[in-house]
């Protein structure tokens, strides 16, 4: 009979740091979702065209795409805790600019420099799940924290319309931008290595490390873009990610254009949808790791589980002709969380494929593709808004971007078995 007093206590400490990177990633979507829902105010106040919008997106998205880049071998060189705290220092400043503007090109500076701190959010927060989270439970721990992108997206229709009313869009950038020093402040606080911190116990630690131990301590960045496991990753991001960007900037404007709803009326439809795009983060995490403890190997755990997601997302090509507000709240709704939970799954690859070393440096690629997929989203759209009028032909873009991205996926990865590295090379 095995000795069950000898086995130590499995702590949850882990799931404290989850929180703190839910946290971020609100308040991360925060910041950049403020454009979208405040659209109808600055283009009176600025006096932007559809066009200058489009270009004021594709700029953030450019700086996104190069700050991916960097942010990922930085989140690689300083580690998460360091990395995490100079990125959301910098976006928080450049946020905070938004408020001090006066014209459109200074508007298009500020939003600029905010793609590029806002992109070390995702290598960060990916990079602490490798640190903190077995592979088993790292679908699940990415899901609850890419949640927090739909909290925030929640949280902005209902706050920022109330801040803007009462005091004007100016104070609502710094106002937000203010509310996020205190995640800074905790961060330092809390985050440390598992093997550095107090809180953890030895059989949370065991757990944590329970994966066999990465032989590849470091990767030459370049030599990443040689792995097809590299483009197992990106690829697919080029292909989904520019979707959540059109619904993030898009969507209020889409809302009021289609059913009249403007900034003191669009808040429910918009919590209602990134309501149900939180549920499909958590499902879509949960789901793939319960297959994993059901003794399913990752690929088919990973695989099966972003089909469903891609199936679900193919009603968004029928809401342009949706009469029913409520209705077409539930078509969008049902195709965000399906994006939500495609990406818990898709998120979970680089540390599926890479060693720890590498995770950071292959999420800033990826992160680059689907941000260089948000620029030519975003030029689509206002070319064909500005032709049209129509919602159309970008909804029906969206609803096969997934079954093509997961084509993808599985033609450069068939088995999503891991990288193989040269030891010798690794350790130069």
């Amino acid at each position: 009979m095995p000795d069950l007093a000898a086995a130590p206590p499995t702590g949850r400490y882990r799931w404290t740091i989850c929180a703190l990177l839910f946290a971020a990633t609100a308040i991360n979507y925060i910041d950049r979702q403020m454009i979208g829902v405040l659209k109808p105010v600055l283009q009176q106040d600025l006096g932007w065209s559809e066009a200058q919008y489009a270009d004021i997106v594709f700029w953030f998205q450019a700086a996104y795409a190069a700050g991916f880049l960097m942010m990922g071998r930085l989140i690689d060189r300083f580690g998460a805790r360091l990395g995490y705290a100079l990125a959301f220092s910098f976006w928080t400043l450049a946020h905070v600019a938004h408020g001090l503007v006066s014209s459109v090109a200074q508007f298009g500076a500020a939003r600029f420099a905010l793609g590029l701190g806002e992109a070390g959010n995702f290598p960060s927060g990916l990079k602490a799940v490798t640190e903190w989270f077995p592979q088993r439970e790292r679908a699940l721990a990415v899901g609850l924290f890419n949640a927090g992108a739909n909290v925030g997206a929640i949280a902005t229709p209902l706050l920022v319309p109330a801040i803007t009313l009462a005091y004007g869009w100016r104070m609502a950038f710094i106002a937000t931008g203010a509310f996020s020093v205190l995640w800074l402040i905790a961060w330092v606080t809390i985050y440390r290595r598992p093997e550095e911190h107090s809180r953890v116990t030895p059989g949370e630690l065991a757990l944590i490390r329970s994966d066999p131990a990465p032989a590849v301590q470091r990767v030459p960045w370049l030599r990443l873009f040689a792995y097809r496991e590299t483009w197992a990753y990106a690829v697919p991001k080029f292909l989904t990610d520019p979707i959540w960007w059109m619904f993030l900037f898009w969507l209020p404007d889409f809302l009021g254009k289609r059913y009249g709803l403007d900034l003191k009326s669009f808040g429910p439809p918009l919590v209602a949808i990134y309501l149900l795009s939180d549920a499909g983060s958590v499902l879509g995490g949960w789901t793939s790791s319960r297959l994993l403890r059901r003794g399913w190997s990752a690929n088919a755990a990973r695989k099966a589980t972003m089909l469903g997601c891609a199936v679900a997302v193919l009603p968004i090509v029928t809401v342009q002709y949706v009469d029913s507000l409520w209705i077409a709240v539930a078509l969008i709704g049902l195709a965000t969380a399906a994006h939500q939970a495609f990406s818990a799954n898709l998120l979970t690859l680089p540390s599926d494929l890479f060693p720890r070393a590498a995770v950071g440096s292959v999420v800033g690629i990826g992160g680059t593709a689907g941000a260089i997929g948000g620029m030519l989203i975003a030029k689509f759209v206002g070319h064909v808004l500005g032709i049209s009028g129509s919602y159309a032909p970008i909804f029906a873009v969206a609803g096969g971007a997934y079954l093509l991205a997961l084509l993808a996926l599985h033609v450069i990865s068939p088995r999503l078995a891991p990288a193989r590295f040269d030891l010798e090379e690794s350790a130069a």
